[in-house]
């Protein structure tokens, strides 16, 4: 992680320069691009693991049929699950690779902006450094927000109680953890999850027009 995290702070810092060049030296405006940059390059894994949760989703139902049919039998269980995934093309599997290989460098860039060292202003908008916590906690809210927006869009619908006190509780959360990080790491994951949103509009429009 720590190769993943100094790799990391070298963008900024090389991202800030540019702005800089340009005549607008800001260190969140280097983050919003780094992460941009970031979404752009993933973006192959992160369609894939959107599709492999969205096929899920569209057999659930069926799924859940023949969980109610064989629940005394769990092997015929398992081998009907296994015809019903090769008739519809699915690979329950298939969404675990792509966030596999995107974990560490999630958390290479989580540590990399946490721990950044910020040289000379970083003042952002509102903020007067985005070293330290958002003063205004508007950073924390819109975290909270976007995080909503984004489990909503991606979580199947479900009547499991359990899986609705987690779709509420972990915005809850980032938002709550999110009051004490650096604002330049929430900046971070506000606009990752705005992309995040973005991307899986467009996703859901191009399958409606088809």
């Amino acid at each position: 992680m720590e190769f993943l995290s100094s790799l990391v702070q070298q963008v900024i810092s090389a991202i800030y320069e540019m702005t800089r060049v340009i005549g607008e030296p800001n260190y969140g405006l280097a983050i919003i691009i780094m992460t941009i940059l970031i979404k752009i390059i993933l973006y192959p894994l992160t369609k894939r693991q959107l599709e492999s949760t969205k096929a899920m989703s569209r057999i659930q139902p069926r799924m859940k049929e023949l969980q109610m049919r064989y629940r005394d039998d769990k092997m015929k269980l398992n081998e009907e699950l296994g015809k019903l995934y090769k008739k519809e093309g699915v690979n329950p599997l298939a969404g675990c690779l792509p966030l596999l290989i995107q974990m560490p460098i999630m958390i290479g860039i989580f540590y990399g902006i946490r721990d950044f060292n910020y040289e000379g202003p970083s003042s952002f908008l509102w903020m007067n450094s985005i070293g330290e916590p958002d003063p205004y906690y508007i950073l924390p809210i819109l975290s909270a927000l976007t995080t909503l927006i984004q489990s909503k869009q991606s979580m199947p619908a479900s009547d499991n109680p359990s899986g609705k006190v987690m779709l509420y509780f972990m915005p809850i959360f980032i938002g709550y953890i999110s009051l004490k990080f650096p604002a330049g790491l929430v900046l971070y994951w506000v606009v990752m999850n705005i992309m995040q949103i973005g991307q899986q509009f467009l996703m859901n429009r191009a399958d409606n027009k088809k």
